[in-house]
Formats: C-alpha cells, structure tokens, sequence
C-alpha cells in the first residue's frame, strides 16, 4: 500500500473523560486535517454536559462517525452485546487502523479487528493502554487473570503504543516482554496552548482539576491542604475542579473538616478555565500514565506539584524536588508549603520551558503515530 494514501482510521475506547479523551481528539484533529478519515467508538453511559460539548466540537471531523453504545467499567454479560454491534458498524466501515485506548478499547479493536482479518480483511489492529489494566496488582488473582489476557491478546496486536517509558516498563515487568511491536510516543500538545494563563486577583493557593475518584488522589489533597495551613501557621485556598463518582464523599469530607470556606468545588471544566483560578497545580494521584493535565499545566505557566507515579517524573524530571511520594498527604503537605514559601522555587525546580517543549509537542505525536500507522501497513503487504 502506498504510504500517502489517506487512511481510514477508528479509535475504540470506553469513557470519554479524561487524558484518554484528549489524547483521542488530539490525533483526530491532526489525522483529519492530513486529510484522514476518522471515527470514534465510545461508551454512552459516561460523560457529562462539558464532554458533550468537546463531542459537538471534533463530530465535523469524524467522516467515519461517532458510535456510542453502553460499555461498562467491569466484565459483564452485556460486553457480548456491545461487542456484536461495535463488529457490525465497524465492518461497513472498512476501516485501515483499528486503535484501542485503555483495556476495553484494546479489546475490543483487537477482536474485531482479528474477525475482521480471518474474513480476509486487510486491518492493521493497535493498543495503548493508557495505564488501565496495568494498574491491576499482578500479585493477586484478579490482576493475574486481567495480565493472562493482556499476554493472549497480543496474538491479536500488530503494534502496542506506549505513552511513556514508564508505561513501558510496567508492561514488560507485569505482562512481559512484548511479542508485538512496541514503541513509545510521548502525550504532546498543541502550539496554541504554549500561552501564559494569568490567575485572577485573590485566587486560590491550589487547584486541583480532575476525576474525582480515589485513584486520582483528592482525598490526598484535601489531607495534604489541612497539614499545609498548620505547618505555614496560617489559612490557605484551594479550588477543586471535576466530576466523577467519589465526588459527593469528597464535599462531605471538607464540610466535616469545617474547610468549606477555604476549598471549593466545582464542576468539569475546560482546563485553560480552571488554570485562571491559581498558580499552583497539584497532581496527588496513586497512579497515572502520562498524564495530560501536567502538560497543560506547565504550558499555562504553572507551577505543578505532582505524586512520583507513571510518566510524571519524565516530565517534571527524576529528581525533581515537586514531586511528593504517591498516597502520603505529608510528604505532599511538605512540597506544597516549599513552592508557597520558598522564594526562587519556580526557577530552581520547574523544567526549562524550551525543553519541556520541544519533547511534549502535539505535532510530534500525531505525526509520530501516523508514520506508525502507515509504516506497519506498508509492511503489511504481509497483513491478511
């Protein structure tokens, strides 16, 4: 196949929320515009008022369309269902490159993208897991199944995408050393977002935007805010920017610590939004990949305070002094209260802007996975 063919290609994912999202409509503006045809197959039960929004925002550029049907978190009987439909709209489009984010992404590009091939169809079939399964612990018995299917599924793989090196690693260690292709391409982001955001007068201390749910770590947080005020001696802000499915514990946990005055709550936002509402970004999560809002936040200008889990330290640097160890809402307290009252912090610990861009760019990426794309099935020839 000629390399400068346009190419059609569907990116299959669960929610649409989070980096996941972003990475997807990140490589469907680039793809597009190269003249790509592009669609997108997602869960229908997740998202809110601000992911509709994004929806009504990329579904000009998805000549192959948008296909939402109910896939849930867990294994369930209704994946077999889902599955069947996602086969039948996905074969009349005749798609190039099947690309699975996250584990029920993975699956379920590799399975239709497999029948697809037994029935003599030429598609070449890729998996990011964007941390998902690997966040399994592969030392108990659920972790040992959800790795056992990791390892079968690469049978079905023509390339594995690694966000970060970091991904990588916990790939060979959990599952092990990939039979596929593996190659890492770094989350980029556009040129347009590389601009100072100014916070409003009288922001907050701290912000903190994201999933609300354990994993991301808010509860680390908001211990983390309530340690800072005692070891300053003096009353802190911080706002709080998300939805998902802990968020009314998290309300609850500040109106029990009398900290509603000073922490406040709001919904999803876009981030560029959020970054107006403080100068400093905290990341207090117990596991990530590459996570985007790091990226964001340093494009804006941020100071960006981050748990030492995942890509984060690829970013932020291996001995950076901004990151804290992940689920301890002490050590997190001591960095916080570092960037509040040291003076010269931002110089002396945030990566150098120049460097920081030329390395996490979106050009980089988009450009990285089609020339992935398209070499794999030039050597494809060999596809059937």
């Amino acid at each position: 196949m000629a390399a400068s063919r346009p190419l059609r290609i569907i990116h299959c994912f669960r929610s649409p929320v989070g980096g996941i999202f972003r990475h997807v409509r990140d490589l469907v503006d680039a793809h597009s515009k190269a003249g790509h045809q592009i669609g997108i197959l997602c869960d229908s039960s997740t998202g809110g008022a601000h992911e509709e929004a994004l929806f009504e925002r990329i579904k000009p550029k998805l000549a192959l369309g948008l296909m939402r049907l109910p896939i849930q978190r867990s294994v369930s009987p209704g994946d077999l269902l889902a599955l069947y439909d996602s086969y039948k709209h996905i074969k009349s489009l005749q798609p190039d490159v099947l690309h699975g984010h996250g584990a029920k992404g993975g699956v379920l590009a590799r399975l239709i993208g497999s029948v697809l091939r037994v029935n003599r169809y030429r598609v070449a079939r890729f998996y990011s897991p964007h941390g998902g399964s690997l966040h399994y612990d592969e030392k108990r018995l659920s972790g040992k199944a959800v790795m056992r299917l990791e390892r079968v599924q690469e049978h079905f793989t023509d390339g594995l995408v690694f966000v970060c090196d970091y991904e990588r690693r916990v790939y060979e260690q959990k599952v092990g050393r990939p039979r596929a292709p593996g190659t890492v391409i770094y989350n980029g982001i556009d040129d347009n977002e590389f601009e100072p955001i100014a916070t409003v007068p009288n922001g907050a201390d701290f912000l903190y935007i994201g999933m609300m749910r354990d994993l991301k770590g808010p509860d680390v947080f908001i211990n983390a805010f309530e340690l800072a005020e005692r070891m300053l001696g003096r009353r802190l802000s911080a706002a709080m920017v998300g939805d998902g499915p802990d968020k009314e514990t998290y309300i609850q946990a500040i109106r029990d610590r009398g900290l509603s005055d000073r922490i406040s709550m709001d919904n999803a936002m876009p981030a560029s939004v959020a970054f107006s509402m403080a100068d400093i970004v905290v990341v207090p999560s117990r596991a990530e990949a590459m996570p985007y809002i790091v990226l964001e936040a340093l494009a804006a200008g941020k100071l960006v305070l981050a748990s030492r889990v995942g890509g984060i330290p690829e970013i932020l640097g291996e001995q950076s002094s901004a990151l804290a160890i992940p689920g301890s809402a002490e050590d997190l307290a001591r960095v916080m209260v570092e960037a509040r009252s040291e003076a010269g912090w931002r110089q002396r610990v945030m990566p150098p802007p120049e460097r920081f861009r030329a390395r996490f760019s979106a050009d980089v990426m988009t450009s990285s996975m089609l020339q992935l794309y398209q070499d794999t099935l030039t050597k494809g020839s060999k596809l059937s």
